[in-house]
C-alpha cells in the first residue's frame, strides 16, 4: 500500500504558489489576510 501524498513542486507552485494566489482578487485577499497575521510565508514556493 502506498502513500496518499506523492508531493510534487511543480504541480503545489501551479495551484498554491504566489503567482496563481495574485492572478484572481479572492487570491489576493488570501496574501493579504495573511500579510495581517503576519505570516513568514504567504504562499508555498
Amino acid at each position: 500500500m502506498s502513500q496518499t501524498y506523492q508531493p510534487k513542486k511543480k504541480k503545489r507552485a501551479t495551484t498554491h504558489g504566489f503567482l496563481v494566489r495574485s492572478a484572481t482578487k479572492n487570491g489576493r485577499n488570501i496574501i493579504k489576510a495573511r500579510r495581517q497575521k503576519g505570516r513568514k510565508k504567504l504562499s508555498t514556493v
